[in-house]
């Protein structure tokens, strides 16, 4: 049944292979399910009530996108989004948590209309093969910068931006054995070698006594945990005559809509990247499917009370553990709807934990850099402002909107805009329109 769903043979894949992807994402991505709660009671819904939320939208969410999609890609409420979300919409537009899910609720609709009409579907298609590689390659210098400074690595520095941690910090240390465990496995080339980083870290980090230390939980006291608040389950509800009476309602409608579009792009070229997805014509397989998952997952969100559930970009992770169909989503779904319960076994997956996995997946997708033709301005100029951009503003769509900025400009100038399909420089329109607005 297996093998007729999901394709196993055809993708070149095991079972055995996409269930420990799919464990490896999960743990990869574990953490949204404390830092979107906390984030989102800022505004005044129940903690208990997003979590809940949160571990059921990404559950069905990535549920869908495995059995309809095919694609080894899990979805939760976005970082980036959620604060968009409590920081803008509701802090600074003065929105309240109903109208600000129900703008979310909105946008997911919108999202789905354009997925089902193949909107979506031309405007990834079109964005160039040179660009692709770039979002890719982009996306894993940033993923690899969100696992440094989330463990602590690299921190902030108000003479120098960014600096160097402590390194005699137990935890940092626990960080860097993590890391450097992990590119020998790697290089050893054993299967799965980002997943049993994950498990070797985890298990030093309790053999030596360091949970319960500064900066890190206590070991679980407990195994299971059951408490189900379902207060933001419809709130949805009572904020639509706010948002539509709103005098921003298209601002806040149109930055929900272009930070996830362009998050959920970024991420799914990237997996189709490393999965062996694009045709010859650099057009994305089951592309439909998957924004309508990514679509129908907001909704989902939406409804239960969270903030825009979009791919993540985690979800590389599983794929550098060798995950390339819908199992492996389908498996990290089932522990989403399993952590509604096991809660308390989650806090030992850290962010000194997870910091192994996210810097492994961003050495690997790093070389999608060598298909750039840096010898051509056009593309080398465009490239580079993607990577470097995603990077710097914190956001895969800053760096997308950016790169895209750069090659019509480029092309522009080196006589190719001919070559610029009209789809694109529609979107370089979009691009400077959203800066304008923010």
């Amino acid at each position: 049944m297996l093998e007729k769903i999901f394709k196993l043979k055809e993708k070149g894949t095991t079972v055995r292979t996409e269930v420990i992807a799919g464990i490896t994402t999960f743990l990869a991505m574990a953490y949204i399910l404390a830092v979107n709660p906390n984030m989102l009671q800022e505004t005044g819904l129940s903690y208990d009530s997003v979590f809940l939320a949160t571990a059921l939208s990404s559950g069905i969410a990535t549920l869908i996108m495995g059995l309809v999609a095919n694609y080894p890609v899990a979805l939760a409420p976005g970082m980036g989004v959620n604060a968009l979300f409590t920081y803008t919409l509701v802090f600074s537009m003065g929105y309240s948590p109903a109208a600000a899910l129900a703008a979310v609720v909105v946008s997911g609709i919108i999202f789905l209309v354009i997925s089902v009409t193949g909107i979506r579907k031309a405007i990834i298609n079109a964005i160039p093969q040179q660009l692709k590689l770039a979002i890719g390659a982009g996306i894993g210098f940033f993923i690899a910068f969100i696992g440094l400074k989330n463990a602590g690595i690299i921190v902030g520095s108000e003479s120098t931006f960014v600096s160097l941690g402590k390194l005699t910090d137990p935890v940092i240390l626990l960080a860097l054995f993590g890391i450097l465990i992990t590119i020998v496995l790697m290089a050893k080339k054993i299967p799965a070698a980002v997943f049993y980083g994950l498990v070797i870290t985890a298990i030093v980090g309790i053999v030596f006594g360091l949970f319960g230390i500064e900066g890190m939980p206590e070991v679980p006291s407990a195994i299971v945990s059951v408490d189900l608040d379902t207060s933001g389950f419809g709130i949805f509800m009572n904020g639509f005559e706010e948002l539509f009476s709103h005098p921003d309602c298209i601002v806040a409608l149109f930055s929900l809509l272009f930070v996830d579009f362009f998050d959920t792009a970024g991420t799914l070229i990237s997996v189709a990247n490393k999965t062996n997805l694009v045709d010859k014509n650099g057009e994305l397989a089951n592309i439909e499917q998957a924004l309508v998952a990514d679509s129908t997952g907001t909704v989902i969100g939406g409804v239960l009370g969270t903030s825009t559930v979009t791919s993540f970009v985690e979800s590389t992770a599983g794929v550098e553990a060798g995950g390339r169909t819908g199992l492996t989503a389908c498996t990290t779904a089932i522990l989403f709807f399993l952590a509604i319960f096991f809660a308390p076994v989650l806090s030992v997956v850290t962010s000194a934990v997870t910091a192994p996995a996210l810097v492994a997946v961003g050495i690997s997708m790093a070389s999608q850099l060598g298909g750039i033709e840096w010898d051509d301005i056009v593309f080398a100029a465009s490239g580079f402002i993607t990577v470097i951009m995603m990077i710097l503003t914190y956001s895969i769509s800053d760096g997308i909107a950016f790169g895209f900025i750069v090659y019509g400009l480029t092309s522009v100038v080196a006589g190719r805009a001919k070559q610029v399909k009209p789809i694109v420089w529609v979107l370089i329109l979009i691009f400077v329109a959203y800066f304008a607005l923010i």
